[in-house]
């Protein structure tokens, strides 16, 4: 009882101080901006912003592509929400790509976005981003900004620490935050600590496709994963990963998971796992996941189903896994630059443990263990341990680095970013944020070359900021200048969904390599309509195949009868333009999906099923020109017992 009211005051004192952070960041605020921070984000027409900021959309399911310095919004990411802007999981073409083990899934919660790694530095080629609730992982052509790839990961609840790549992305890292048995089966709650484990799951990157696998899992003790990171330089061959809830509670966790003095980092040798299982140590587990693959030639996703994974025991793969204490409930775990240093986060903690890898290294050898779980060594805190930042604020969550060998740490409770320095571990500047930070970014700050130019602060609380917009207010970011001796705010600006995290790169490593167009003659789609003159209509029983053009103002054909009630109508829509930011748009009234929006050299295809007879505009939805209203055409719809002849006119004929 004395354990439960001592964390009750704990959680009690923790909110009584968020609330006066807040409050006397409310009156505060407005007095930290100077005069002259409007000229160093100011971003004059025709010039481009600096780096590209890659948000999570939590929520929405999402990515967020803006501008730094600028705070501008670019553009809206479909990853794992359908998207009527442009018709992503409604087309087709992309309705694969939201295929699970479940179904038809629609939606999920996504919250880390991650770039492809060369050397340790973000090379700009991808962008991983998980999906937290049924638990996937989405990679993100760059060249495109399209999704190309979901990969669904069985065997796993609640998939929150992911998707963290290692140094030359070798692997996509994810581990889950929910314990369940695995695998998975119905049994008592109660039964939590016998039977409800945690995994880790390692997808790799074939170097040459670019194409994902789920290699292997790890099977952990059934604690929360919460947050993870991949080591550089020295530590390359591992990744780290937070944990709390090492009491193996199931209910009121508030409380009952914050018992504990310390909990955990988990350090896997990636390197020695990948060895463990080209020799064979690894089971066959039956499963089913899927994984859903976009190809840009022929324009389609496809869903294939996988029916097994290849699972690692601890027990039976010594030197594979360690426990390293750290207090206290952690959330973020960070790799300095150097790969030295391993940084966590403990939400409740009134320190910030620092980890020395060379010194892990040296316990391990030395075997100074504090005791075993499920055949994972504990080392010993003291021994691990290179030192701890003192009174750095309340509720310390994540860090990133400047390269110059300082440390930037969110602090949720006192809603504040903490400068400190690696080595040394003093506290060098602090500044208020607006409010209740979560994750912070700093531009390539989880590298070995970060460009630590600013720090941007992802606020969960944005009252009093912006005009109000009833209940929900919107979700934040803010600008912190890192560039000289003191933290400087210049900018809060709105995002989409709720941003976990985020990542940011030079604009100019991604610009060289954006693709303007889709190049016509390379469009492989079965459907694909060459040109003008092949527009036409054709019938298969009761499927009806419209095969359209789109060109500057016009689709062919633009008059359709003989569609009958009953008809599934596919209408492939191909753009024939080859001038870059000329989509077209296509809907047609009555329809129960969305639009569909289509690149230049593309094709997409909307299904439509008439219900009532009648005549049905179609349209153009994206204006492509003067004469963009002029873009329609009709659909007669006649009963299913009719015998109108199917015909089509194509502007030059009639057929």
């Amino acid at each position: 009882m004395k354990n439960i009211n001592t964390n009750k005051l704990i959680i009690i004192s923790l909110a009584i101080l968020s609330f006066i952070g807040i409050y006397l960041g409310c009156q505060t605020s407005k007095d930290l901006v100077s005069g002259d921070v409007a000229q160093a984000v100011y971003v004059t027409p025709g010039s481009y912003d600096e780096f590209y900021l890659f948000t999570s959309g939590g929520f929405n399911g999402q990515v967020g592509v803006y501008g730094l310095p600028s705070g501008r919004h670019f553009k809206t990411i479909s990853v794992f929400s359908q998207n009527p802007e442009t018709g992503y999981g409604y087309s087709e073409e992309t309705k694969p790509m939201l295929m699970t083990s479940y179904g038809f899934i629609p939606w999920d919660d996504s919250h880390h976005p991650i770039l492809s790694l060369t050397d340790g530095v973000a090379d700009g080629r991808f962008l991983f981003i998980n999906g937290n609730n049924t638990p996937r992982v989405a990679k993100i052509d760059l060249r495109t900004f399209e999704t190309t790839e979901i990969i669904e990961i069985p065997n796993s609840a609640g998939n929150h620490a992911s998707p963290f790549v290692t140094e030359n992305t070798e692997y996509i890292i994810a581990s889950t935050r929910f314990s369940v048995p695995v695998p998975n089966a119905d049994v008592s709650i109660a039964s939590y600590k016998e039977n409800f484990k945690g995994t880790i799951s390692f997808i790799s990157l074939n170097p040459k496709t670019g194409k994902m696998n789920l290699e292997f899992q790890i099977i952990v003790p059934g604690f929360n994963y919460d947050l993870a990171r991949a080591g550089k330089g020295p530590s390359k061959d591992w990744s780290f990963f937070t944990s709390y809830n090492t009491e193996q509670a199931n209910t009121l966790l508030e409380i009952n998971a914050s018992k504990n003095d310390k909990d955990f980092i988990a350090a896997v040798n990636w390197r020695l796992a990948e060895k463990y299982v080209k020799e064979g140590k690894a089971k066959r587990m039956s499963t089913e996941y899927y994984h859903n693959d976009y190809d840009e030639k022929k324009q389609m996703a496809t869903s294939h189903i996988k029916k097994e994974v290849l699972v690692l025991e601890p027990k039976d793969c010594p030197g594979m896994i360690y426990y390293l204490p750290t207090p206290k409930s952690p959330h973020g775990v960070d790799v300095d630059p150097t790969g030295e240093y391993i940084v966590a986060g403990g939400k409740l903690a009134t320190v910030i443990p620092v980890h020395s890898f060379s010194k892990m290294i040296k316990a391990i050898e030395e075997k100074q263990f504090d005791g075993e779980i499920d055949g994972i060594p504990i080392l010993k805190y003291d021994a691990v341990v290179a030192g701890e930042v003192q009174n750095p604020g309340l509720g310390p969550l994540h860090t990133e680095f400047d390269g110059k060998g300082y440390a930037y740490t969110s602090h949720f409770v006192s809603s504040e970013i903490v400068k400190w320095k690696l080595g040394t571990w003093e506290v060098v500047d602090r500044i208020p944020t607006y409010y209740s930070i979560g994750h912070l970014c700093v531009p390539g700050g989880d590298t070995k070359k970060p460009w630590g130019k600013y720090v941007v602060a992802l606020n969960k609380i944005t009252k009093d900021r912006y005009l109000p917009t009833g209940p929900e207010l919107t979700q934040s970011a803010q600008l912190i200048d890192i560039s000289g001796e003191k933290m400087r705010l210049l900018l809060d600006f709105p995002t989409v969904g709720e941003p976990h995290y985020a990542q940011a790169i030079a604009a100019d490593i991604l610009m060289k390599n954006s693709a303007k167009i889709y190049k016509i003659e390379e469009n492989n789609h079965p459907f694909k309509t060459n040109s003008e003159k092949d527009a036409r209509v054709e019938r298969k029983g009761n499927e009806v195949h419209v095969y359209m053009s789109a060109i500057r103002s016009h689709f062919a054909p633009d008059n359709i009868e003989g569609i009958k009630v009953g008809d599934k109508v596919y209408f492939h829509v191909t753009n024939l333009e080859q001038d870059w930011d000329l989509p077209h748009g296509f809907a047609i009234k009555g329809a129960t999906n969305a639009e569909i929006l289509v690149m230049p050299g593309q094709t997409r295809t909307l299904l439509w099923e008439p219900k009532k007879p009648g005549i049905y505009p179609f349209y153009c939805t994206d204006f492509c020109s003067a004469l963009h209203q002029e873009m329609q055409g009709y659909v007669r719809v006649s009963p299913a017992n009719a015998n109108v002849a199917l015909s089509f006119y194509t502007g030059s004929s009639s057929k």
